[in-house]
């Protein structure tokens, strides 16, 4: 689309009750983002109250019509995911603003190919908007959904604001304070920011709450006819409820020795073979999903799935030709009368999905007029590359999705909500960590991608006797199946820290993915070298991992800005302070201007003496530290202890939990605070 054109979305699917719209933008250095808002307008083209406004800390509308999905991986980096359910969208709303913002200086001419695409129920791409010209802009609205009699109707907006959030947000009605303003106010009172907070919102301390890129957020809105008046301080409306999370640290037990086993609400230890294992993980995860609303949400709403009241069934038999088809569950979601069904199927431990199982489904769901097929396996699925080929009979009006879900993201959903964010009550935690303590269970056959796949070997003995050629398909296989794994890694890792960790996709490196795909595999087979970078929230700088099937040596790194502001030899010291309960091994290298890199050594040997990093040179400027970790990799192409899978799992964990953890944070961005009501 080009900027100011529209479209009826009704002419461009019939599966347009739901739709997923996605911003997406690549960076140049892999680390620069933004934040995705929404406004709903009504006719005035004004927002109705506050709550009309989602951004990340009121993610989810209480009606089901927006949920903000968060970043996904995709073949360009990640993309942030918003689901709108149009059928719920309340009557009085006109229009839908699709917004993102940057956090202080930074602009939107520093990212790359900024976008925004729609897709319909069905998970099929019907447009794409390239937003241009948005060089020294801070916030930028990309589209917008607006109603047109019955239907619904997109516009390519691409508008910017050099003013950020806090100016987009003010032209739609929502009132603002700014916080250099709130500041001067409370000096003139004799008071500072943080006790008026105290006193207006009783919220602990400890309450996590995401960095923020507002500059001004919004305050209540005065109800219409009102006096205007003085009044007592309140807080901004709080988006959430009380949320129940579960003790980091376990109590004592009970038990009177080790031999006592705890009683779980799902046991694992009868299950003795592959079909046991699907049907008793599908009938835990279904079951889990009817009673957890907020867990079936983050499962099902990519899907298209609305929110609504769900029931869940296993074993179903379904008629198809001569012999009836039992796929291994069925979800069914109402809303106002109206039914979402998709049929789920299932595998574990190693077992691949069989094409002709998921084209029958397919076929049945678009026979009986169900929205969805689900599979659910080990295996990572990646774009452009699917697990399966199915055949699409186009000619048949209604269209069916096929939709993937991972072990390892289902996992990291209920680590998430459990561990992290919480759930609205003590039974739904409880739930979720039952469901937890089952998939991570050693006989549960739900880990997570477990196999390099076939062409492992191969490529690795080409590589170690020089006989692998570019253009090799093996190599490709390889590649896909290192994009899987890093991918997998960040799931891990997310759920660990509660943190987003996404794997990082550099514009220089092409946005098609077959293509970038091959460029890295005739790479391989040139340098023998897998390559990857992991975006970590909280972290200074990009995570690297860089595995050399040559030497057989895993390398995990990341490089970390100098300070702005002091004397080289004390960022040095205090950099070796910082890292004195990290490896002894690990390297320390100084990154200069125009030069490939400077000192280097040890931490073992720079801890008595910091000042070897200098450059011998004190005109050299120091740009910056690279801190790496060597560790020996696994050959096996499996995940057992000298797997390939294992190793890099272990490595990326070690170097984050031994050293990233020590390094300074990146500057905060400022988070909401709670504002005064202000008049009209």
């Amino acid at each position: 689309m080009i900027k100011g054109s529209n479209v009826a979305l009704a002419d461009l699917s019939d599966s347009v009750g739901s739709v997923i719209v996605g911003l997406g933008w690549a960076s140049p250095t892999g680390e620069g983002d933004a934040d995705v808002s929404v406004l709903l307008l009504d006719a005035n083209g004004k927002v109705r109250s506050d709550s009309d406004f989602y951004f990340y800390n009121h993610p989810v509308a209480v009606d089901g019509s927006v949920q903000l999905l968060g970043k996904t991986p995709t073949a360009d980096g990640s993309e942030d995911r918003i689901s709108f359910d149009l059928t719920a969208v309340p009557s009085e709303i006109d229009r839908i603003v699709v917004a993102a913002s940057r956090y202080g200086k930074a602009r939107f001419g520093e990212l790359e190919d900024v976008r925004i695409t729609l897709a319909d129920a069905a998970g099929e791409s019907l447009l794409r908007f390239a937003v241009d010209d948005v060089g020294s802009v801070t916030a930028v609205i990309f589209g917008e959904l607006y109603r047109r009699g019955e239907e619904w109707k997109f516009r390519a907006v691409g508008q910017g604001y050099e003013t950020g959030l806090a100016g987009l947000a003010t032209d739609f009605g929502v009132d603002i304070e700014d916080d250099a303003a709130a500041e001067a106010e409370s000096a003139l009172d004799g008071t500072d920011g943080e006790e008026q907070t105290e006193a207006a919102d009783p919220a602990p301390a400890e309450e996590p709450t995401r960095q923020a890129t507002l500059e001004a957020i919004p305050a209540p809105r005065r109800p219409e006819g009102e006096a205007a008046g003085p009044k007592e301080p309140v807080s901004r409306p709080r988006t959430s409820k009380k949320k129940v999370i579960l003790p980091k640290t376990v109590k004592k037990t009970l038990a009177e020795n080790d031999a006592w086993k705890r009683a779980r609400l799902f046991p694992v230890s009868v299950l003795k073979s592959d079909r046991d294992r699907e049907m008793r993980a599908t009938s835990v995860l279904l079951a889990v999903m009817a009673q957890v609303p907020e867990f079936s949400r983050r499962l099902t709403a990519p899907f298209g799935a609305p929110a609504g009241r769900m029931e869940t069934f296993t074993e179903v038999s379904l008629p198809h030709g001569d012999s009836p088809r039992r796929p291994d569950g069925v979800i069914r979601v109402e809303r106002a009368g109206k039914l979402w069904t998709a049929l789920v199927e299932t595998k574990t431990n190693g077992n691949a999905l069989k094409a002709d199982q998921v084209q029958a489904y397919m076929d049945i769901a678009a026979r009986r007029g169900y929205e969805a097929v689900i599979t659910l396996t080990n295996d990572v699925a990646l774009e452009g590359s699917p697990l399966v080929d199915v055949k699409i009979d186009k000619r048949r009006k209604h269209k069916v999705a096929l939709w993937h879900l991972s072990w390892a993201e289902v996992t990291y959903q209920a680590q998430m909500l459990i561990r992290h964010e919480g759930v609205g009550n003590a039974a739904h935690a409880w739930l979720l960590q039952e469901l937890l303590h089952y998939l991570q269970h050693e006989n549960s056959g739900c880990h997570g991608f477990q196999n390099m796949g076939p062409a492992w070997v191969p490529v690795r003995n080409g590589i170690d006797d020089e006989t692998l050629c570019q253009g090799d398909g093996r190599a490709l296989e390889v590649v896909e199946s290192w994009e899987r794994l890093i991918r997998q890694v960040c799931l891990r890792l997310g759920g660990e820290l509660g943190q987003k960790a996404l794997p990082v996709q550099r514009a220089k490196r092409g946005t098609d993915p077959k293509e970038r795909r091959n460029l890295l595999a005739d790479q391989l087979c040139l340098d023998g070298r897998l390559q990857a970078e992991l975006r970590i929230d909280g972290t200074p700088g990009v995570l690297a991992v860089n595995a050399d099937l040559r030497t057989g040596k895993l390398r995990t790194s990341i490089e970390i800005p100098a300070p702005e502001q002091g004397y080289p030899l004390s960022w040095v010291k205090r950099l070796v302070r910082r890292l004195a309960e990290a490896p002894a091994d690990l390297h320390v290298e100084t990154l200069v201007d125009g030069e490939a890199g400077g000192s280097r050594g040890t931490l073992e040997r720079l801890r008595p003496e910091p000042a070897d990093l200098l450059p011998k040179d004190n005109g050299t400027r120091i740009t910056g530290f690279r801190l790496s970790l060597l560790k020996t990799m696994g050959s096996g192409r499996g995940n057992a202890e000298s797997g390939f899978i294992r190793s890099v799992d272990d490595a990326v964990h070690r170097f984050h939990t031994t050293v990233v953890v020590h390094l300074d944070a990146p500057p905060a961005r400022q988070a909401p605070s709670k504002e005064r009501t202000t008049a009209g």
